[in-house]
């Protein structure tokens, strides 16, 4: 078995998830950050996080059933949250142990952070809706002009307790409901991450029911104000969802094995 070329595999992600097409904050570097010394891919890993325990656990989830026969390295680290999110600073501290974690492993890091949010198949906000059997897909609130979130119709009977019932089921988290809106849930609204000021959106667009991660203190008050229901289940929890179906859609596509890095923060 030979390795796919890194370059291949980069430009199929560049293309399929429309980074340079794509509006970010400034330092989320979208696409590859880390090439790899072999330039080939013998196996991806997803992770939510590039943190330091992230690239050093790649020791403890290579050498099994998947990786038989295959050589040392050529990994590539697929995640949504990169590296330089504390902009332009000096490769020391924290950042050199995360450089050379990865040098020694040989791991090529690709990250994406909205071009993951908003994507239509594998995005985290399209993939949470389908886990949560939204009916009618539709786009929901914008990013810099770009819509990003997901819409639907709730499955019948549906209430707001049996809802947040399913999300900690699907994500294995344990969601907080701010119950600003009526019991019965009929519109949902995803929009994962740290999207809790989206609430008003949410109410504009007609929804009673609004699924994201965390927010502010003052999106209590919002949600109940503005009648709707308000339910936090966790940035970490809510955004593990699109790089698992990168990963899988990537490795079916190239014939590569994949796995999940999980490490859950509590955030």
């Amino acid at each position: 078995m030979a390795g796919v070329p890194l370059s291949d595999v980069v430009a199929y992600l560049d293309g399929y998830l429309k980074i340079a097409d794509v509006p970010d904050e400034p330092n989320a570097v979208n696409g590859l950050q880390v090439e790899n010394r072999s330039g080939a891919v013998w196996r991806i890993i997803a992770a939510v996080d590039a943190s330091l325990e992230t690239i050093e656990g790649v020791d403890r989830r290579t050498g099994g059933p998947a990786d038989a026969g295959l050589p040392a390295g050529g990994i590539l680290l697929l995640v949504h949250h990169g590296l330089f999110w504390d902009g332009n600073v000096p490769v020391t501290g924290r950042r050199y142990k995360r450089l050379r974690a990865l040098l020694d492993r040989d791991a090529a890091l690709y990250s994406a952070h909205i071009p993951l949010d908003l994507h239509p198949e594998v995005g985290n906000n399209a993939v949470l809706a389908r886990m949560l059997d939204l009916a009618d897909p539709a786009p929901f609130d914008l990013y810099r002009g770009i819509s990003i979130g997901v819409q639907g119709r709730a499955p019948r009977g549906t209430t707001r307790e049996r809802l947040v019932e399913r999300i900690n089921r699907v994500l294995a988290t344990e969601a907080r409901l701010i119950p600003g809106g009526p019991e019965p849930v009929s519109r949902v609204g995803v929009v994962t991450g740290g999207a809790g000021s989206s609430v008003r959106a949410a109410r504009e667009a007609g929804l009673d029911t609004f699924v994201t991660g965390e927010g502010a203190h003052h999106t209590y008050f919002d949600a109940m104000e503005l009648g709707v229901n308000l339910i936090y289940a966790g940035h970490y929890a809510t955004e593990q969802v699109g790089v698992q179906a990168l990963a899988e859609h990537l490795g079916a596509r190239f014939g590569l094995p994949r796995e999940f890095h999980r490490h859950p923060t509590g955030m």
